[in-house]
């Protein structure tokens, strides 16, 4: 016959089984190892886009394939090495915002859409390979 145990200690049961999973400390180094591992490429990170700036590819109807991937990694580093933090980067009819440092893409808009831009340090005008 199974024995009834009082409402209140299946309640504490539960809280202390609550509290002591938060106090142990999760470990997620080897995630992190592997979310950086593959953002990386010949050993540097690659450039990849915050969420307003791949809305922003989509909406002007904007695709990168894997070659002009490498031409933005290739013109982040040239900036990275020239010590530049807030970049416009010209690639193609596309005019794109980037954080250097983070080698992180912030916004994106048509080139003959572009006004004005303001906190940059720098600007690059990539050429894309004819085929």
């Amino acid at each position: 016959m199974i024995e009834k145990l009082p409402k209140h200690s299946i309640q504490n049961n539960f809280n202390e089984n609550k509290l002591s999973h938060k106090t142990q400390p999760i470990n997620r180094q080897f995630e992190t190892f592997i979310e950086d591992a593959l953002k990386k490429v010949d050993g540097e990170t690659r450039v990849s886009f915050s969420n307003h700036a791949q809305k922003r590819l989509d909406q002007h109807g904007f695709t990168l394939n894997e070659q002009d991937m490498t031409r933005l990694d290739e013109a982040v580093q040239t900036l990275a090495d020239k010590g530049s933090k807030q970049s416009l980067i010209l690639y193609d009819d596309m005019a794109l915002i980037a954080s250097i440092q983070n080698r992180k893409v912030i916004t994106a808009l048509k080139s003959n859409e572009m006004n004005e831009v303001t906190n940059i340090d720098s600007a690059i005008q990539v050429k894309k390979e004819k085929i």
